[in-house]
């Protein structure tokens, strides 16, 4: 697996020429000609900044710090985006939230593929990150991380665990947990299925986009969007 990390970040930066092969044969726009191609046809393939195509939501990007499982900046900007009708869901949520004087705050979204090969190579535990030989949601900018916030003190409303936590309470049907720790997450959940997006099983906060299958593995970093 270190071979594999290696031969990625080998790769250099994204710049605007052909198509660099996979390892695994996977599809993976990963040069900003072709990206900007894919949005000229359709622009629903656009990767939105969320902070600003969203009022009032809130940003904690973890990767960009040594904050997280990996200890580690993997990111150099922190910034999150999403394709279009993920925005578009997500300010859906937040405005609906917004009613009851909650919102959200964003852990994660849209990943670089580079990233996902990274993770798989550190993490111990490899239940909790996407196998590089078939990408992440992250990587085609359909999934998000994120959680609950009171707008008014921006506080973080209590969970079953912090954010990236290996633990069997971070599954999204953890039973033994406080009353008020099951009714902030089945808030969220509720929220987020009624707008197209379903959680996976073993991370309360990770959604994924229900059209999500209609959108390519990507692997443009932040800074060049």
């Amino acid at each position: 697996m270190k071979k594999l990390l290696i031969l990625f970040l080998l790769l250099g930066s994204v710049e605007t020429k052909a198509q660099k092969p996979n390892p695994f044969g996977l599809h993976i726009i990963n040069n900003l000609e072709t990206y900007r191609e894919y949005v000229k046809t359709d622009p629903d393939k656009e990767l939105v900044e969320l902070k600003k195509y969203i009022p009032g939501i809130k940003l904690d990007i973890r990767y960009a710090t040594k904050n997280n499982f990996t200890e580690q900046a993997v990111y150099k900007q922190a910034r999150a985006f999403a394709r279009r009708p993920v925005a578009e869901a997500l300010k859906s949520v937040q405005s609906e939230l917004k009613k009851s004087g909650l919102g959200l705050k964003v852990f994660d979204g849209y990943r670089p593929y580079t990233v996902t090969v990274r993770f798989f190579a550190i993490a111990s535990n490899k239940s909790f990150v996407a196998n590089p030989k078939d990408g992440s949601r992250h990587n085609r900018g359909c999934a998000i991380d994120l959680t609950l916030i009171d707008l008014k003190t921006g506080k973080e409303l209590a969970m079953p665990t912090p954010y990236d936590s290996f633990a069997p309470e971070a599954a999204s049907d953890f039973k033994d947990l406080p009353e008020e720790v099951l009714k902030n997450r089945e808030l969220l959940r509720t929220v987020m299925e009624k707008n197209n997006f379903r959680v996976l099983n073993n991370e309360w906060w990770h959604f994924d986009f229900i059209g999500w299958r209609n959108f390519e593995l990507m692997d443009i970093p932040f800074e060049a969007l």
